[in-house]
């Protein structure tokens, strides 16, 4: 199966995946500041279905990196909002108005746009596992401010903020995927030495806790703009620099693929400020309700008990 194949399905499988995750995050009644919101969501089961199938989505991320360009792979993942935005309708009651569509379009034109201009090809190399480890700590300077910045925002500014942060998580965990794959084989202790593996284990981590707390904010589209459109400007960066791959873009056509890039970025300003706030309230009655029934549970078999 072709790596362009094998990105097309692993965007799928993360867009209905956060889709999903939104659902089991707004049903939880601690806030996104919260310790015990990441343990919450381990009770939901749709955030559960959703963790599955961003490990699908992941393995099949993994197989594309392997032959396939880091760039190109990374930008068809970023097509999950194509996806993302009719299952977040049906999952989380997302009211998906024109600029929000607007701002999808833009987005994924701007995307597609550099990658048909741009060319991007695969060189070969294998990133130094030095520069690999370098540039992660530059990334995980970024990601703290992000966070930091995004817990004093509301709303959609503060879900552009974390998922933002998520984005150049994950463009480095890309990063990580692919040296990872190139030296897979080596048994346990050859991947127990390889930096890659303690990379890619760091930025998953970061980029969960990151786009957990994005998608707790209620506005999907744009989170996962912002993280999509972080993911490939990192994603480009990181292919590049660490391996080595080029631009096909002849003088006279990089404009134009800059410029795409450039509607791409816009796009996700629009999707900041959608038309309205679609927090599910449904979702999170429904978790109060839940909690509530616990508690009077948990009381009558201590009265029973007692």
């Amino acid at each position: 199966m072709s790596p362009s194949l094998l990105a097309l399905m692993a965007a799928a499988s993360f867009a209905l995946g956060s889709a999903l995750q939104q659902r089991g995050a707004l049903q939880t009644s601690a806030g996104e500041g919260d310790p015990r919101f990441l343990l919450q969501l381990t009770r939901r089961p749709a955030w559960l279905g959703g963790a599955g199938l961003q490990a699908l989505g992941w393995v099949l991320q993994a197989l594309a990196l392997r032959d396939g360009s880091l760039v190109v792979v990374q930008s068809l993942c970023t097509l999950s909002i194509v996806f993302a935005l009719p299952f977040g309708a049906a999952l989380t009651a997302q009211r998906i108005g024109r600029r929000s569509l607007l701002g999808a379009g833009c987005t994924v034109l701007g995307i597609i746009g550099f990658l048909v201009v741009g060319g991007p090809q695969a060189s070969g190399a294998a990133a130094e596992p030095a520069a690999l480890v370098g540039s992660a700590a530059v990334g995980g300077v970024a990601m703290i401010v992000l966070a930091r910045i995004g817990a004093r925002r509301q709303g959609p500014h503060g879900a552009v903020l974390f998922a933002t942060g998520a984005g150049v998580s994950y463009g480095f965990q890309g990063a990580a995927t692919k040296s990872f794959m190139g030296q897979l084989g080596g048994g346990l202790g050859a991947m127990l030495a390889m930096p890659a593996t303690y990379v890619l284990i760091v930025t998953a981590l970061a980029g969960f806790a990151l786009q957990q707390s994005a998608l707790k904010t209620g506005f999907l589209a744009p989170a996962l703009a912002a993280s999509n459109a972080a993911t490939l400007v990192a994603s480009i960066v990181l292919g590049l620099v660490l391996f080595g791959e080029a631009l096909a873009a002849t003088p006279a056509q990089l404009p134009v693929a800059i410029a795409a890039l450039v509607l791409a970025v816009a796009g996700v300003v629009i999707l900041a400020a959608p038309d309205v706030p679609v927090p599910d309230g449904a979702a999170r009655d429904g978790a109060r309700e839940e909690d509530a029934a616990e508690r009077s549970a948990g009381a009558s078999r201590d009265g029973t008990s007692s």
